[in-house]
């Protein structure tokens, strides 16, 4: 089999040309970062539990009808996705404050916010992807009013569904990041869910003990981050029946 085309490597992806015209192949990596990649690390299966678990939050979604860029999953580490132009901003959903937010305004952490708030960084490690207002958005070309409106739109569906699914299998959902891609469709533009939803992408925390089960337990040393990924999977049903999930590498051809 020919090697294949490498279009995009970050740091827990790697993106190649998929077998289909407008399609890619999306492989999970075991990497870990945090601080903008300035703490790393590799985690045995880290890969396999992420593609696994946003297989299953892709698939909802679907469900319900949000549209997003999974096709299927190929193997252990691999998804077929919609080839999309990516829109160059972080879309960060939170629910309670945690992180950044309760460093900015002097919260503790873990308190319910009045609503969902929806924020937006730029999508740029160099410069930290730093938030940014609407106004910055819509002045540099980055998404226009209406996109804006349809992604804030689509991010609370994404929000309501996770919520949901999370409180019953024991998890609050505290806070998530998505990234949206532009499709089109003959000469109509569509906004759809891209990238990954995972534990990688998300903060989980136990309802009833506070346990943090998301990669929290990586930047703040607190103990096996494995074991933390695979709970939330355990949880969802997303684990063979075996109840242990299959760490081994695929080989890339």
């Amino acid at each position: 089999m020919a090697r294949r085309k490498l279009v995009y490597e970050g740091k827990a992806k790697i993106l190649y040309e998929g077998p289909e015209p407008g399609t890619l192949v999306q492989y999970f990596k075991d990497d870990a970062t945090a601080f903008n990649a300035e703490k790393k690390d590799v985690i045995d299966g880290k890969g396999v539990l992420n593609n696994r678990l946003s297989e299953f939050f892709m698939t909802g979604l679907q469900r319900i009808g949000v549209p997003t860029h999974f096709i299927k999953r190929l193997n252990m580490r691999e998804q077929l996705i919609r080839q999309v132009e990516i829109v160059p901003l972080e879309v960060i959903v939170r629910n309670f404050a945690a992180g950044t937010m309760a460093q900015r305004l002097g919260l503790e952490e873990g308190t319910a916010l009045p609503r969902p708030i929806v924020e937006f960084s730029y999508k740029d490690d160099s410069l930290g992807d730093p938030l940014v207002p609407e106004e910055y958005i819509i002045a540099f070309g980055w998404a226009t009013q209406q996109d804006l409106d349809d992604i804030v739109a689509l991010a609370l569906r994404v929000n309501d569904f996770m919520a949901g699914v999370m409180h019953g299998v024991g998890i609050k959902l505290v806070d998530f990041k998505i990234e949206v891609g532009r499709v089109w469709e003959n000469d109509f533009m569509r906004l759809i869910v891209a990238d990954e939803i995972s534990p990688d992408s998300c903060r989980l925390w136990d309802i009833e003990t506070d346990r943090k089960l998301d990669k929290d337990v990586f930047r703040r040393d607190l103990g096996d981050l494995n074991d933390a990924y695979t709970e939330v999977a355990r949880r969802l049903g997303v684990l063979p029946k075996s109840g242990q999930p299959i760490t081994k590498p695929t080989l890339i051809n």
